[in-house]
């Protein structure tokens, strides 16, 4: 049962929006930057919604790490392809601008793929992937991000939590989307239980004295200094539960991100400089959009990726449980619940609200006050 309070999702986006120019995004970026947000929070993805608008975008601004207007450079561009320089801008606003050329690209030559350099945070994977489902198009995509795993054996973090995303249109209402970090846990999610007053889980985090750590506000701070890491798809710091595979994972997309677009890597992307300073991120993406119809063709193509989703939940249950997901479908079904609803906003986020509300003389009341 839902105790938080909601607020009505065109209160939030507008705020949101309003914030965002407030700090100096352009407004038409503010309404991309705010809609990534509020899309996180339909899906049900909390970690990356309301609950990161100001420690990571809001405060990155002022803090200098995060450059409000994005000066988007096309680096270099075939019919196919894009390369482009965010320069330490909004990393969504660049990501929305070469998504856009490359479903435009794909639906012409059937194929395209992009990458971006020296970018910043860009929200959910998932909402860059639908962008091309959408359009009846298959999407993926991949960012690196600040060093939180550690290698198989190894404790130490090297490589951001990574997601390998892929958006896949279906002729059901919702497509098959899978958008999950390369780690047990992505860091977004110990910055919502810590936010939240929650533990997190054990078995998520490798400690270097081989502890079990819980404390997510303890696990966050040393994460920072280096000092412990989060584990890969599978576990670790060993290779009994196969974390190798999520390992694996998380070195292709740190691969791509950075060897397609040219950019940083690993322990350069930590915002941190060596003498202790802030410094630009300088994050990469990746992206590649395929059009069905240069292939089977996008109904058919459609039908037998519903075909198959459709038979995956109709399979036999395990016992005490009656029912199956596909990938996507429990978003679609939090955005379903929460269409009508609002956000929930939690304690945390509800002093942010109010205090960047206060700071910029902005006319909101909101439901929780």
């Amino acid at each position: 049962m839902e105790t938080r309070p909601y607020v009505p999702w065109d209160t939030v986006i507008s705020f949101m929006t309003d914030v965002f120019v407030g700090y100096g995004v352009p407004r038409a970026d503010a309404e991309i930057c705010a809609d990534v947000l509020a899309e996180s929070d339909r899906r049900g993805i909390e970690s990356h919604g309301c609950n990161r608008f100001k420690p990571i975008y809001i405060d990155r601004i002022m803090k200098g790490t995060l450059l409000p207007e994005t000066n988007l450079e096309i680096v270099k561009e075939t019919p196919t392809t894009v390369l482009a320089d965010a320069h330490d801008g909004m990393g969504m606003v660049a990501s929305y601008h070469v998504m856009e050329k490359l479903i435009e690209k794909a639906k012409t030559y059937g194929m395209a793929g992009g990458a971006i350099r020296n970018s910043t945070h860009y929200g959910i994977a998932g909402y860059w992937a639908t962008m091309a489902s959408k359009e009846g198009l298959v999407g993926i995509t991949g960012t690196n991000a600040r060093p939180s795993i550690s290698p198989t054996f190894g404790v130490e973090n090297m490589m951001g939590t990574n997601p390998l995303t892929f958006a896949i249109p279906t002729d059901e209402e919702f497509p098959f989307c899978i958008d999950c970090a390369t780690s047990i846990v992505q860091r977004g999610k110990i910055e919502y239980y810590a936010r939240s007053g929650k533990p997190t889980p054990a078995g998520m985090v490798v400690a270097k004295d081989g502890s079990e750590l819980t404390d997510s506000e303890e696990i966050l701070k040393m994460l920072v200094d280096g000092t412990t890491a989060l584990a890969p798809l599978g576990g670790g710091p060993g290779d009994e539960m196969c974390g190798y595979k999520g390992y694996g994972y998380a070195a292709v997309v740190e691969i791509l991100s950075a060897a397609l677009s040219g950019g940083k890597f690993m322990k350069a992307l930590t915002g941190v400089a060596p003498d202790g300073s802030p410094q630009m991120y300088g994050l990469g993406h990746f992206f590649f959009v395929v059009d069905p119809d240069a292939f089977i063709g996008r109904a058919e193509f459609e039908k037998i990726a519903g075909d198959i989703c459709r038979a995956l939940r109709a399979s036999e249950k395990a016992p005490g449980h009656d029912r199956i997901y596909t990938a996507g479908e429990k978003e679609y079904l939090a955005w379903l619940d929460r269409k009508d609803k609002g956000v929930p906003v939690g304690e945390a986020v509800q002093k942010e609200f109010i205090e960047l509300r206060d700071k910029l003389g902005l006319d909101y009341t909101f439901p929780f006050e």
